[in-house]
């Protein structure tokens, strides 16, 4: 079993390749779950809670989903006059 250090690590690195600065929990979660392959959604979820808690993720809301991201990596929710 993967600790939540070992997830949160997984995520981060994911978020900070590719062209992609915003991405769905679902996409995070594949992601991370061939880094470590018997990792629970519910584990992912609490680890990319804790980021955003830390301030390493940050929301993005299109209004109609939710999507994450690395904090200071593209447009942020501020710039982009959705709130938070």
């Amino acid at each position: 079993m993967a600790s939540l250090e070992e997830i949160k690590e997984a995520i981060v690195a994911y978020a900070g390749k590719g062209k992609k600065t915003k991405f769905y929990f679902k996409d995070m979660e594949k992601a991370v779950k061939k880094t470590i392959p018997d990792v629970k959604s519910r584990e992912v979820k609490k680890a990319a809670t804790a980021l955003v808690q830390e301030g390493v993720l940050e929301y993005f809301s299109t209004g109609s989903s939710t999507m994450y991201g690395l904090k200071g990596r593209g447009i942020s929710a501020e710039k982009a006059g959705t709130g938070e």
